[in-house]
């Protein structure tokens, strides 16, 4: 709903030749948030999910309880890594 309101408040200024460069800069950063949102979707493996996070990282969680091994945050690498990390604990765990 803000969204809606500053791009209508840029519009009203750009068509009045008066363009605040804070609008425009506050518009385009939230509109960047939107579309990053979009594309973090959670994935599902071998009983844990793995949630992206904006900072490029990982949160990984068990889908059920009991927990077999605690939530942990992955650092920044692909969905593969993440997945051969989750292999390679759950090796060691058993």
């Amino acid at each position: 709903m803000k969204l809606a309101n500053l791009a209508a408040a840029e519009a009203q200024m750009s068509s009045q030749g008066n363009r605040d460069p804070t609008v425009t800069a506050t518009t385009q950063a939230q509109t960047s948030r939107a579309a990053q949102a979009k594309h973090l979707t959670p994935v599902r493996y071998r009983g844990f999910v793995l949630i992206p996070q904006a900072d490029l990282t990982w949160v990984v969680r068990p889908e059920r309880s009991p927990m077999t091994m605690l939530p942990f945050r992955a650092p920044a690498s692909s969905v593969q890594d993440v997945q051969a990390l989750i292999d390679w604990k759950l090796n060691q765990a058993s």
